[in-house]
C-alpha cells in the first residue's frame, strides 16, 4: 500500500487482551508494516499464538515479543489472558488490575528494543509514565470513532445527566454539533451515578495520561465525520491521527477469513451460499464477541427474521445443543436455503464486502460500524453497551445510513428486550422501499470515500504519513 520506505521507524504496539481491541491492532500491524514500518506486537503467550496466524499471510515481517500474564498473582484461574474468555463478569476487574502488573516486564523491552514510539491500548493508562521513563513518545490507541470521543468528553465534563428527573426524559449534549440527544438509561451507572471504583478510577488515570501522551490514533477517515475530527483537534485541543479504516488493509480472501478468531465456518461453504443469492438480498446479524443474548431474546430474533421474509446470515453465540433450546419448531427446516446460522465465530469483513449483502444488524460496536460503512452498508443499529449508544447517533441521526431497533438501555451482557415487531420493522427499513434504497445510497458513497481515504492521496494515507514524519523528528531530536 505504501509508496515510502519508513525502515528506520520501529513501532511496539500494546493491545489489550480482547478480540474487539486485538482485531484492530492485528490491521494497524499489517497497514504500518506495509509502509515498511518495521513493527513489534507486545502480547501474552495465548494471544500471541492468536496474532501470529492473523499477520502470518502479511508480506511483511511482523515481530511478536510476549509478557508473561500474571493470571494466578491477580487471583485468575491458570491461562485467563483474554478478557472475552473469563468464566464470570466478577472476574473483569481482577484482570484489569492484573494488566497493571505487566509494566516492568514491558519497560524491560523498552529498554532492550528502544523503539521510535509505543502504540498502546487508552486501557493501559501506564505505558504514557513507562514510555516517557526511556523519553519514547506513547500514540493512545483508540477503538472508537471521533463522535464517541467528543460525545463521550462532554458527557462527562458537563453531566447533562444531572439536570433531568428521569432516566427516560433526553437532553442535549452540551457543546457537541448537531443536537445529539440521549437519555440518563443509555448510560452506565458508574457515569450518570458519579459512582467511584475501580473502573472510573481507570478511565480517569486514560483521560489523564491521553492528554500527557503524544497523541492518539484513530480508526476512522476524516470525510466519515469531519465536524467530530475537527472539534476533537480543536476544540478540545487533542492531537490525533486517523488512519483507517485500517480493516481495508485485508485484500484478499484469506486474509479477511484469518481476522479474529478462526471462523466456525468454512469460507468456500460461506461465499458458495452468498452467490446463490441476488444483490442486496441477505441481511447479515452479528452482536460482537462480548453481548449475551438469553433465549428470549433469540427466539424474538428468529420469529422476526422468519416474518421479514429476507434471506439472512445470523451469528449466534451458543453452541448447537444450546441453539435447540430456544429456536421455534421447526425453524431450521423452514428456513433451509433461506438462512445461514453461524454458531460462533464469522468470517465477518469477508461476508459485509459480498454483493449480495444489503444489510447489517449490528451492535454498534466501533469494529463492526466502521466495517459496515466500508462495505457501504446501511445498517440497523442494536447498541448493548460501551459506547455503542453514540455510535448509533452517529449512524442514524448523523450519517442518516441507520434505524434504532429501539433499545433504550445500556446493559452490558443481555442487552435491552427487543420484540419480534420492531425487528420486522427495523430490518424491512434498511431493506425494502424508496427510503431503503435512499440510505443503502448514502452508504455506498460512504464506502467509497472509505476506500479512496487509504488510497495513496487519500486522507488516511496523508494523515498516516503525518505522522511516520513527526515521529521521524522526534527521532532526529
Amino acid at each position: 500500500m505504501g509508496s515510502e520506505c519508513h525502515g528506520s521507524v520501529h513501532i511496539f504496539l500494546f493491545p489489550f487482551m480482547a478480540h474487539g481491541h486485538m482485531i484492530p491492532v492485528s490491521d494497524t500491524a499489517k497497514l504500518f508494516a506495509s509502509y515498511g514500518v518495521k513493527i513489534t506486537i507486545v502480547t501474552t503467550p495465548l494471544n500471541a499464538i492468536r496474532f501470529a496466524q492473523t499477520t502470518q499471510s502479511s508480506k511483511f515481517n511482523i515481530q511478536i515479543k510476549a509478557i508473561e500474564f500474571p493470571s494466578e498473582e491477580a487471583g485468575l484461574p491458570k491461562g485467563c489472558e483474554n478478557v472475552d474468555t473469563l468464566p464470570s463478569p466478577d472476574l473483569v476487574n481482577p484482570f484489569f488490575k492484573a494488566t497493571r502488573l505487566l509494566q516492568p516486564q514491558f519497560e524491560e523491552l523498552l529498554k532492550e528494543f528502544k523503539p521510535t514510539c509505543i502504540v498502546a491500548d487508552m486501557v493501559f493508562p501506564w505505558a504514557t509514565e513507562a514510555a516517557a521513563k526511556f523519553g519514547i513518545p506513547r500514540l493512545v490507541f483508540s477503538g472508537t470513532s471521533f463522535f464517541a470521543m467528543c460525545a463521550l468528553d462532554c458527557v462527562k465534563v458537563y453531566e447533562p445527566y444531572s439536570k433531568v428527573s428521569s432516566e427516560t426524559e433526553p437532553f442535549v449534549i452540551p457543546y457537541l454539533p448537531g443536537e445529539i440527544e440521549l437519555t440518563r438509561a443509555q448510560l452506565p451507572d458508574f457515569i450518570k451515578n458519579n459512582v467511584l471504583n475501580d473502573v472510573t478510577q481507570l478511565l480517569k488515570e486514560a483521560r489523564e495520561a491521553e492528554l500527557k501522551s503524544f497523541g492518539i490514533i484513530m480508526n476512522s477517515f476524516y470525510e466519515l465525520e469531519p465536524v467530530y475530527a475537527d472539534f476533537y483537534r480543536n476544540e478540545l485541543g487533542r492531537k490525533a491521527w486517523h488512519i483507517g479504516p485500517v480493516s481495508l488493509c485485508n485484500r484478499e480472501t484469506e486474509e479477511k477469513v484469518q481476522r479474529g478468531k478462526e471462523a466456525t465456518i468454512d469460507e468456500h461453504e460461506c461465499l458458495k451460499w452468498l452467490d446463490s443469492k441476488k444483490p442486496d438480498s441477505v441481511v447479515y446479524l452479528c452482536f460482537g464477541s462480548v453481548a449475551d443474548f438469553n433465549s428470549t431474546q433469540l427466539k424474538e430474533i428468529a420469529m422476526a427474521l422468519e416474518a421479514a421474509g429476507q434471506d439472512f446470515i445470523w451469528v449466534v453465540r451458543k453452541g448447537k445443543d444450546e441453539v435447540d433450546e430456544w429456536l421455534p419448531e421447526g425453524f431450521e427446516e423452514r428456513m433451509e436455503g433461506k438462512g445461514l446460522m453461524i454458531r460462533g465465530w464469522a468470517p465477518q469483513v469477508l461476508i459485509l464486502d459480498h454483493p449480495s449483502v444489503g444489510g447489517f444488524v449490528t451492535h454498534c460496536g466501533w469494529n463492526s460500524t466502521l466495517e459496515g460503512i466500508s462495505a457501504g452498508l446501511p445498517m440497523v443499529t442494536w447498541p448493548l453497551a460501551a459506547e455503542q449508544f453514540y455510535n448509533e447517533k452517529l449512524v442514524a441521526q448523523v450519517l442518516k445510513i441507520g434505524v434504532g431497533v429501539g433499545t433504550q438501555k445500556w446493559v452490558r451482557l443481555f442487552g435491552d428486550s427487543v420484540k419480534k415487531e420492531a425487528i420486522v420493522k427495523a430490518v424491512s427499513q434498511i431493506m425494502v422501499g424508496e427510503e431503503a434504497e435512499e440510505r443503502r445510497s448514502r452508504a455506498r458513497e460512504l464506502g467509497k470515500q472509505a476506500r479512496r481515504a487509504v488510497e495513496e492521496g487519500g486522507s488516511s494515507y496523508q494523515d498516516f504519513n503525518k505522522l511516520i514524519q513527526e515521529l521521524k523528528s522526534q527521532q532526529l531530536g
